[in-house]
């Protein structure tokens, strides 16, 4: 069969890759011993963002707005800014930027999941989120060779690698073995059981026949809080385990303090659990915030992915996500899937010169 010729219900061919470099060797040494210890997956829900192809792109796509957002409408805001933006500052003369202005005038009123501007297709996409679990419930942490920082930089002024940054999405890339038995092993991954309501498990009946391949995308990290019987985000996925792990240090120091009145909410940026602890507040006061910085401490200690604090525990969660793809590409957002919001007007007027329009 013609890689072009899959149409609905049939699969695109896999080529498959085995891994002869020993870096790409360990990675999937370690993906085996994975499926060893985390041998289940559970299914968070969609996620969306924004993929974009250009003409002459064949079958691939790039990602422009990285998959992490909760909701379609929060995708159609994105590529809403990003356009008008473009069309500020970027558009090539008048006509560009008046087929990008009328983008964004739809953006604004309706719920569009697909445009067409300047020889570029923009697509909302969606994506499962899940994660592999242990017998015992435990999420699946970093792997030895998930990528790590020489060197820690805890600052906050530090900015690793933002998610599925120039990732592009091209269904015809070779994988690895782990990777082609975990993309057969989701293809009839659907939604059952009377929690879901009908339309939801009807739409990913449908999408299992409309988009029936399996794209693997990067895996992302997340703080994750145990509660009696389930993990719960804390912060949204980063593209590292170390980015994920600054963010719960951020939270111990920085927005916990003052979301719990430890710390004025108006207080200087660079004031701190830290910096209070050793400060002139009630003694009270200055011993929680000690713990709070006592336990950001332990976080710095090396790698880890684990603490307790004040009896609940956190954990580094190695976190997946699949997106489906038919004949026209990725899977984008299904009649099911809930906005958390509706279209409204995000930016100015402007003019076809690129001018802001003033209404005084």
């Amino acid at each position: 069969m013609d890689l072009g010729d899959a149409g609905p219900g049939r699969s695109r061919p896999i080529t498959v890759r085995v891994p002869v470099e020993p870096v790409e060797a360990a990675v999937e040494a370690d993906a085996v011993d994975a499926v060893a210890r985390t041998g289940n997956l559970v299914v968070r829900g969609p996620l969306f963002g924004v993929a974009a192809q250009d003409d002459g792109d064949g079958p691939t796509w790039r990602v422009i707005v990285a998959i992490t957002l909760g909701c379609p409408q929060q995708a159609r805001d994105s590529l809403n800014s990003r356009l008008w933006f473009r069309a500020k500052d970027d558009a090539d003369g008048p006509e560009e930027r008046r087929a990008l202005l009328a983008a964004v005038t739809r953006l604004e009123t309706e719920r569009v999941d697909e445009l067409a501007v300047a020889g570029t297709r923009f697509r909302i996409v969606r994506a499962e989120e899940y994660a592999a679990v242990g017998d015992r419930g435990a999420m699946e942490g970093p792997r030895p060779t998930d990528p790590e920082p020489l060197v820690p930089d805890w600052s906050r002024a530090s900015r690793g690698p933002e998610v599925d940054v120039a990732l592009v999405l091209d269904p015809e890339a070779p994988v690895t073995p782990t990777q082609v038995a975990e993309q057969l092993a989701l293809r009839d991954l659907c939604y059952t059981g009377d929690r879901f309501p009908h339309d939801v498990r009807a739409d990913s009946r449908r999408a299992m026949d409309l988009h029936p391949d399996i794209l693997l995308l990067p895996p992302s990290f997340t703080v994750v809080e145990q509660s009696t019987n389930s993990w719960a985000p804390v912060s949204g996925p980063h593209a590292s385990a170390h980015s994920a792990r600054r963010s719960l240090d951020f939270a111990l120091t920085w927005t916990w303090p003052r979301m719990r009145g430890l710390i004025p909410i108006d207080a200087a940026v660079d004031v701190d659990a830290r910096t209070e602890s050793a400060g002139d507040g009630t003694a009270g006061q200055a011993a929680d915030l000690a713990e709070y910085a006592e336990a950001a401490t332990a976080l710095r200690a090396g790698r880890v992915n684990r603490l307790k604090f004040r009896g609940t525990v956190y954990q580094i969660a190695r976190t997946r996500r699949l997106l489906r793809w038919g004949p026209d590409g990725p899977e984008g957002p299904r009649p099911s899937d809930v906005n958390s919001q509706d279209p409204v007007r995000l930016h100015p007027l402007l003019d076809e010169d690129g001018r802001i329009v003033s209404h005084d």
